[in-house]
């Protein structure tokens, strides 16, 4: 059982609150569009940006208070869980780590208020999981290429933008209303969020604004990349328990055969494995996270390809047996299991695929050997 302090579990036992009062209701209407209601009062309540610093109108608090705020909203609100994600463990965060003190001031309260979206830029149409094929550079603070796959940039403000520098590869901020900056298309994935693909021409980008140059630089970003994969895990988490707290709450009330379904083997045997694989990447997931305080605050990579790829496999497993529960109730569109078997399906491309997971993971095997029990 994870041990919390008592602000994280006061922070909980907030956000657990207002998601139930507030966020319910419409918990499964934003279609994958950024739940700007929600995120107003959270931004009111004092609760974006938990991990920012208070500097910076943040809560100043851990990386895994940032995480357990998402489990728990999300058990209530995926679209709001998505979004504290993006803005807690993302592009926000490798601004505070990473930028200057110019960036993080001008970038950074935006965020904790509500009132700016930083977005992030790595993938290319000919580089993907390939970061070395980036072809995306800047020449003497010039920025010119092609990005594609950057989520909610109808709602951005500014982009991380991962990019090529004459000596090495690095990061910038780019803000997304200067010249030189357009939008090529726009794409609806899934679950109805909007991924789009960008140009850069000539995009002049102050020196404040670079966040790392060169290879040990970028380096140093590609490992707190850990963290958003942790967080990515989280999300999974979390939505795969609001499945289940959905297909047990169904199975007790919906009766046939002169008894509740739950009751029946067939359905108490996949209850049992669905909390079974949820408690299992939760554990994973914590584990890393509460491991990264002993590696100077980044997460080891072994241990988090692991829970990143196992809570994306197992959250897509018990959305998918939730639905299976609610039987042809549970395949309507517009049913909450429906949405969820849609927006889980893009926990196992985020922040790294199954596939990428599975290369690290035997990397580290291969050099390293079992790892330890403790």
């Amino acid at each position: 059982m994870l041990s919390l302090t008592d602000e994280q579990e006061m922070v909980l036992a907030s956000l657990e609150d207002i998601a139930t009062r507030e966020f319910a209701d419409r918990a499964f209407e934003w279609g994958g569009e950024p739940p700007l209601a929600n995120v107003e009062l959270l931004a009111n309540e004092g609760f974006l940006g938990l991990n920012i610093d208070e500097a910076y109108g943040g809560g100043g608090m851990s990386e895994l208070t940032a995480m357990l705020a998402v489990e728990a909203v999300g058990r209530v609100c995926p679209d709001t869980a998505e979004y504290l994600y993006n803005q807690q463990l993302v592009g926000p965060r490798a601004i505070e780590m990473f930028g200057s003190e110019a960036a993080k001031q001008r970038y950074l309260p935006p965020v904790t208020s509500g009132e700016g979206f930083v977005a992030v830029a790595i993938s290319e149409p000919e580089a993907g999981s390939d970061i070395k094929s980036m072809r995306t550079t800047v020449e003497d603070l010039v920025l010119n290429g092609e990005k594609i796959w950057v989520s909610n940039v109808p709602h951005a403000t500014a982009l991380v933008v991962w990019v090529r520098f004459d000596d090495g590869f690095g990061s910038v901020v780019v803000d997304l209303d200067w010249d030189g900056v357009s939008v090529q298309q726009h794409y609806t994935n899934m679950h109805g969020g909007t991924q789009s693909q960008l140009r850069f021409e000539d995009v002049e980008i102050p020196e404040a604004n670079v966040l790392t140059r060169g290879d040990d630089a970028f380096l140093d970003q590609l490992k707190a990349l850990n963290w958003e994969r942790l967080g990515s895990a989280t999300l999974a988490n979390a939505l795969a328990g609001n499945a289940l707290d959905k297909a047990l709450a169904y199975a007790q009330q919906r009766e046939q055969f002169d008894q509740p379904i739950a009751d029946f083997q067939g359905i108490e045997w996949k209850l049992a494995d669905m909390v079974t694989r949820l408690e299992a990447a939760r554990t994973l997931t914590y584990r890393a996270a509460l491991d990264a305080d002993d590696r100077d605050g980044v997460p080891d990579r072994l241990h988090t390809s692991l829970a990143k790829l196992y809570a994306s496999e197992s959250a897509e497993r018990v959305v998918s047996e939730a639905l299976q529960i609610h039987g042809a109730n549970g395949y309507q569109q517009g049913h909450p299991l429906e949405y969820l078997h849609r927006m889980v399906r893009g926990r196992r491309l985020a922040a790294g695929t199954d596939e990428i997971q599975k290369n690290q993971i035997a990397a580290e095997l291969k050099k390293r050997g079992l790892p330890e029990l403790v």
